[in-house]
């Protein structure tokens, strides 16, 4: 079997870092890391870089970091070096048509959905939202419309009841990072063959914003479960309440994700950890009392 495989790795995040941490353990690096660029974090907005960055740093691996990937020169590191293929996998930025042909077998990605379904930037949430009790992982040969390319191989799975958008992400970058390593050898040598999605078959899902992560007291508990889910650990999910005349919000760090729940059961049944606005951690039930009366 062929290991020596040049290729670039993109991607910044989890899934990512699952991804390629699961190529490594099978015996392909890559020769170059492209990522987002370091952006302000925390508090204090200090400028921290990607951990894939940091990973890659420590591995002597060269980082490239474009703003644009629409931007760049025929210097830049993509033309520096004959790459066999480009792999991308939650990179989160658009890869413009003249980046496809630059390696010599294009550029496979990871995408954690049974593709067709759930195209798009947010595969993960949607599922959850959606109630889905299976997902699965495909990875594909990008062309120039997002998320169309033809499958090289996808395999389902089931999901955990008590997963959430956090741990299902490194799930499908483990499995994502196997079937690369599985399929590469056979996709280089042209004895695999992608085949075409089925089109008619397709559905979108869109950008997570914040403002979804609100939720009321009064809500359906298998809606609010599922939102928890969805949304941990980003956006998260919150509610608003009255306090002493003022408006507070909650967020809430905790939800019984096992116990058998009544069909008209509300969020108020399930939540068990909350943080008042200005407030460290407490039991849903100490927040009730100081603040539900």
């Amino acid at each position: 079997m062929n290991k020596n495989i040049s290729f670039a790795f993109f991607g910044t995040g989890a899934l990512a870092e699952s991804v390629l941490a699961s190529l490594v353990r099978n015996g392909y690096t890559p020769t170059l890391i492209v990522t987002k660029p370091d952006s302000p974090q925390g508090r204090h907005l200090q400028m921290t870089a990607p951990h894939i960055k940091t990973w890659a740093e420590m591995k002597n691996i060269p980082v490239f970091q474009p703003i644009s990937l629409r931007e760049i020169g025929s210097d830049s590191p993509l033309h520096s070096q004959k790459f066999d293929v480009f792999i991308v996998a939650s990179y989160g930025k658009i890869i413009p048509e003249e980046i496809l042909n630059i390696p010599r077998h294009g550029i496979l990605n990871v995408h954690p959905s049974l593709l067709p379904k759930y195209r798009g930037p947010s595969p993960i949430e949607s599922a959850l939202l959606d109630g889905c009790t299976e997902t699965g992982v495909s990875i594909i040969k990008l062309d120039s419309e997002m998320d169309h390319g033809p499958i090289l191989v996808q395999t389902a799975f089931t999901i955990d009841k008590e997963a959430t958008a956090g741990t299902l992400e490194v799930s499908c970058g483990q499995l994502g990072g196997d079937l690369l390593s599985q399929i590469l050898p056979s996709y280089i040598d042209g004895s695999l063959i992608p085949k075409e999605q089925e089109h008619s078959k397709a559905t979108i899902c869109k950008k997570i914003e914040k403002t979804l992560g609100e939720i009321k007291l009064n809500d359906n508990a298998d809606d609010v479960r599922r939102k928890f889910r969805a949304l941990t650990p980003w956006p998260g999910i919150y509610f608003f309440i009255t306090h002493n005349e003022k408006q507070i919000r909650v967020k809430v760090t905790g939800i019984d994700l096992v116990t058998m729940i009544e069909k008209n059961d509300t969020a108020k049944n399930i939540i068990t950890l909350v943080i008042p606005e200005g407030k460290k951690e407490m039991s849903f039930e100490s927040f009730s009392r100081g603040y539900l009366k």
